[in-house]
């Protein structure tokens, strides 16, 4: 790939207009003081942008090692360079911009069929999704008045997922598997016997109970219970003003990422709500993709929205996970979460950095607070036993 690009620099248009400005005082009033000095900087422009001609024939190849890693990971990337043309190559700069900063490696000279290689490691102490490249080779003056970039790759990202606590055995309760338990809900067909009534018009003849009919004289039939599987929902506030800053807001992340990556390890039906759309989770590594992306915003979904917004885009939950920072009031976010569907195991989740654990459980709604990450398993155990 080749996007040719040349640039003028501050510098350059400064001499330029300089060298215009004294070329032409020179000439209108016959200055040769300022004739000379502006036909110079006429040379020395024209000299650099003839340092930024010729072509380039270079195949640069830009690797990961892992393009999925956790924070704290150090990731590592390698940069190779080839000339791919039949004469020798002039000195280059090679720049790769990470994020928001810009990595400059120096090209040497290469010959035909030459390789150069560099090796760089991208430091991850923050949860990101990081974009690596395009690879630029820069061609110039020594003086940086005029350049010209080409284009080699395209940009990889570089997924930074948040870290991660195990749940296994803990999560056990408030993410249990409600497959094959009863609900309160009664339905003509499904597997769970509950009671025999009356036929009516309609009715299912596959489901007619022969014996008794035949003892009372009536149409029986059977009527059951629904069975239903867990379904958990995770909503997350990314709203800025629920978070007393970004590590608060870093604690709730990986919290409800290691809640969802817990569920789908489980095979667990599963939805994660997360700045105002759905997260994907057909695989923690796609979960954990969409979470790196997460950001604070000013607009964003409230920590007492998030029982609402279950309510209308999940209602077929069974389980509810909202987490939140902790400028929320617990009591306003006991009060909006009556909105979740009534026989929803709901947890809030409040996240407090260094804060003791707390739970209060009412019901079917637990009010948590964690203060780090590694006291979430303990959280859930008190869930549970309350």
């Amino acid at each position: 790939m080749r996007r040719r690009r040349l640039r003028v620099s501050h510098l350059g248009w400064g001499a330029l207009v300089t060298a215009v400005v004294l070329a032409a005082a020179g000439w209108w009033w016959g200055w040769l003081e300022a004739s000379v000095p502006g036909a110079a900087l006429l040379a020395v422009l024209a000299t650099a942008v003839l340092l930024t001609a010729g072509r380039s024939a270079y195949a640069v190849d830009l690797d990961l090692s892992d393009r999925r890693v956790t924070v704290g990971q150090r990731a590592v990337g390698r940069l190779e360079v080839r000339n791919t043309s039949r004469r020798r190559m002039l000195p280059a700069r090679l720049e790769l911009p990470v994020g928001s900063v810009t990595a400059t490696f120096p090209l040497p000279s290469l010959g035909p069929d030459a390789v150069h290689e560099e090796l760089f490691a991208v430091p991850t102490t923050r949860r990101a999704v990081v974009p690596v490249g395009p690879v630029l080779s820069v061609r110039g003056d020594p003086l940086g008045l005029v350049s010209r970039r080409v284009r080699w790759t395209d940009p990889v990202e570089l997924y930074v997922h948040p870290e991660l606590v195990p749940l296994t055995g803990a999560a056990a309760g408030v993410l249990r598997d409600l497959e094959g338990q009863a609900t309160r809900v009664v339905s003509d067909a499904d597997l769970s016997f509950h009671a025999l009534r009356d036929y009516v018009a309609g009715d299912d003849r596959r489901h007619i109970h022969w014996r008794s009919t035949a003892r009372t004289g009536r149409l029986m039939v059977r009527q059951f219970e629904d069975t239903r599987r867990t379904h958990t929902v995770v909503a997350l506030s990314t709203a800025a003003d629920d978070h007393a800053d970004d590590d608060e807001l870093e604690l709730a992340v990986a919290a409800a990422a290691s809640i969802g990556v817990q569920a789908l390890r489980d095979e667990r039906d599963l939805t994660v709500l997360a700045d105002e759309r759905r997260l994907h989770t057909s695989t923690p590594s796609r979960l954990l993709d969409d979470v790196a992306g997460l950001e604070a915003r000013t607009e964003g979904r409230r920590g007492v929205d998030l029982a609402r917004w279950v309510a209308r885009e999940v209602p077929d939950a069974s389980v509810a996970v909202l987490v939140t920072g902790s400028v929320p009031d617990a009591a306003a976010l006991r009060a909006s979460a009556a909105h979740v569907p009534a026989g929803v195991r709901t947890l809030v989740l409040r996240c407090r950095t260094d804060r003791p654990v707390e739970v209060a459980t009412h019901g079917m709604l637990s009010v948590a607070t964690v203060g780090r990450l590694a006291d979430l398993p303990r959280v859930l155990r008190r869930v549970v036993a309350g």
